[in-house]
């Protein structure tokens, strides 16, 4: 398996976590759990991912402006994920945050896949994205560990 493909998987999981959460309605178990699993799938993928895959692309000027604009994403999905956790899960604004979250992952997902897979696919050699794919894997289940 390839870097590509071990991001994939994830990206699938996060559009699916998000596509559940934004149907929730109200202060339920529910609402609060998809948001925990949401969180922790969205994080542990961040930190594995511009470890195991970005650190390499900002070596290379070729994709190094796009690795530091993906991180960048990062942050502002990380400061909606905030928001969501402060804001009353009753109130409408909820939802309004949760569907802006998902707005944002769908784009850095999407950009992800059709502009940086392509851009890394240049710069990065087979063994490489073999070897990228099983460290960013086993950060991955050491994260989930502590879930």
């Amino acid at each position: 398996m390839e870097i590509f493909e071990a991001l994939r998987e994830d990206h699938d999981t996060q559009r699916d976590l998000l596509a559940r959460l934004v149907e929730t309605e109200g202060n339920t178990q529910t609402r609060r759990d998809l948001l925990r699993l949401t969180r922790n799938a969205l994080v542990h993928h961040e930190v594995a991912e511009e470890r195991y895959f970005y650190t390499p692309l900002m070596e290379a000027d070729l994709t190094q402006e796009q690795a530091r604009h993906s991180i960048a994403e990062h942050h502002e999905i990380d400061e909606l994920i905030k928001t969501l956790e402060s804001t009353d899960p009753s109130a409408t604004a909820w939802l309004g945050h949760a569907r802006k979250l998902q707005e944002l992952v769908t784009h850095h997902l999407d950009e992800e896949e059709h502009q940086v897979f392509q851009q890394a696919g240049k710069v990065l050699g087979d063994e490489e994205k073999r070897d990228l794919a099983r460290r960013y894997r086993r950060k991955m289940k050491e994260q989930a560990v502590g879930d």
